[in-house]
């Protein structure tokens, strides 16, 4: 009987068919940055007052100045107030120049803004100002919740209805509520938007890394996932740029939707994970997508070798219970998800606490987004010439170090503290990317999704703790970083009992996924030439 990695060995690990594959699927990950676009470039404070327009039916030739003494208190400092009003009256314009107004109000009708970054923002449209400030945060959350949401929905729905399907809804559900977004009348519709736009790229995320990994072969395995995250990367850049030229929020997100109309068109045509397809017993599907393959590729599959591809898995429909019936997938998925919990945790707390790093939080910014470009580029050499395990302590390990590090570091040193943090993200970002890789390889092929999906949900909840850890910080600054720092730490100490995963093809089953994954590196690639020729 022939496996799928003989199969891939046949046709090409990774020829034409996989990289046009890749291709297409880490394309609407250049965009995935976007979404989180009209919520970052705000003004969340922006220079303001109440409407006062009511005081003109009494005069209409009133100048601006005159209107706003008459109608706006003044503060401690003599400005004008931003949250209060004089509450308005029936009188004529000389009886309010005579008496004065005195009683005071919250703003009725709006609020004027002006000397303002942008030309329309979801805070100066929603009025998110005054007693409605911390609606930022909450449309921060919401999304963040929704891409938990689709995490964890789209991981067992991808094991039953495959990965394809699963990829085709998240991409619907992006473009559809990124267009309904930029429509909403009010914040509240906005919310509930933005919540199914981050069950779309929760659900993307996942499945799209997952259906190209499982055509490519182990010698470029890596490439599904690192490519990915690059495409991510990049997109952080761009997205800076388009907000710059495009100052409206409204016509952003219209943007933003187009070229995912043209990924809602070609998605249709991704093809269906061969590997899932079999573990379904699907096999003569499966074998019509391997025989395509193969043509894009310029390689020719054998009669035989398609009348022999091996059905594993079948009767195994357990889900999750397949990790938890297995004493050593139960320890690998624990300490797996636990160091994608403390990486997203560190990364997160340390991008919402960019503005007191001492520099500039533009040019934290741009630092911050420019350090991921070479970081997933690297992943891709150095995760075949050092292998998984050896990768993911040392990221682990040397990103606890460097967060830990900044609290040896006087508060005036700016620079030094600055550099320190950039290089904890560069060392954070591979770790997620390299832990994106890892998880895929321990599992097998009938809960690799759930198994990932589960993992990315552990990595959302650190990011909805990220803001409530810093909030911390009022008890004592070192607080946050102290405990995110010796939560990465310990993960990264407890991953000296995964497995090495390099050269060895994705499991199928629960036995393979448990036995001989204890060989060092040495003794990996002659265990898998071995496999090989035995079949």
């Amino acid at each position: 009987m022939a496996d799928f990695g003989e199969i891939l060995r046949t046709i090409g690990e990774f020829g034409l068919f996989q990289q046009l594959t890749l291709i297409a699927l880490c394309f609407p990950n250049l965009l995935q940055p976007f979404v989180f676009g009209s919520f970052l470039f705000i003004q969340s404070d922006p220079e303001r007052h109440c409407n006062t327009d009511w005081i003109l039916q009494a005069d209409s030739n009133l100048t601006t100045e005159e209107q706003l003494n008459l109608t706006l208190p003044r503060e401690e400092d003599g400005t004008f107030s931003r949250c209060q009003m004089f509450v308005p009256v029936e009188w004529d314009i000389g009886a309010i120049r005579e008496y004065g107004l005195n009683e005071t109000t919250g703003c009725r009708d709006g609020w004027d803004y002006y000397d303002t970054m942008y030309d329309a923002t979801i805070v100066t449209d929603f009025d998110l100002v005054c007693d409605k400030a911390n609606m930022v945060e909450v449309t921060q959350t919401v999304l963040m919740a929704g891409i938990l949401v689709g995490s964890t929905i789209f991981g067992p729905f991808a094991e039953s209805f495959g990965r394809k399907r699963a990829t085709q809804i998240s991409v619907v559900l992006l473009f559809t509520f990124t267009v309904t977004s930029a429509f909403c009348p009010n914040v509240y519709l906005y919310f509930a938007s933005m919540f199914i736009v981050g069950i779309g790229s929760g659900g993307y995320r996942i499945n799209s890394i997952i259906l190209t990994t499982e055509w490519i072969g182990p010698s470029k395995r890596s490439w599904g996932v690192c490519v990915a995250q690059l495409f991510g990367a990049f997109g952080q850049c761009v997205v800076a740029g388009v907000i710059y030229i495009i100052r409206d929020w409204r016509l952003f997100l219209l943007i933003t939707a187009a070229p995912r109309a043209v990924v809602v068109i070609y998605i249709w045509f991704i093809p269906e994970s061969a590997r899932w397809l079999l573990s379904r017993g699907r096999t003569e599907e499966a074998k019509q997508l391997i025989v395509k393959a193969a043509a894009i590729n310029k390689h020719t599959v054998p009669d035989s070798l398609l009348n022999n591809i091996a059905v594993k898995d079948v009767g195994n429909k357990g889900g999750i219970k397949v990790i938890f019936r297995s004493p050593v997938l139960t320890k690998y998925f624990l300490i797996i998800t636990l160091s994608w919990f403390s990486l997203s945790l560190s990364v997160f707390c340390m991008y919402f606490n960019m503005g007191n790093l001492g520099l500039s939080i533009f040019v934290t910014q741009v630092l911050f987004g420019a350090v991921e470009v070479p970081a997933h580029i690297l992943c891709m050499w150095l995760l075949e010439v050092f292998g998984r395990k050896i990768l993911f302590v040392a990221t682990l390990l040397s990103g606890g170090l460097c967060c830990i590090l900044v609290l040896a570091v006087p508060q005036g040193y700016a620079i030094a503290v600055t550099a320190l943090a950039v290089t904890a993200r560069f060392f954070l970002v591979s770790g997620i990317t390299i832990c994106n890789v890892f998880v895929q390889e321990l599992f097998p092929t009938s809960v690799r999704q759930t198994a990932t999906a589960l993992g990315a949900m552990s990595g959302r909840v650190g990011g909805l703790l990220a803001p409530l850890l810093n909030i911390l910080a009022v008890y004592h600054w070192a607080i946050p970083t102290t405990v995110f720092s010796s939560v990465t730490l310990l993960s990264g100490a407890l991953c000296l009992l995964l497995p090495e995963t390099r050269s060895k093809d994705l499991p199928e089953s629960a036995d393979e996924a448990e036995n001989n994954r204890d060989e060092t590196s040495t003794n990996e690639t002659s265990c898998s030439n071995q496999q090989s020729t035995k079949l």
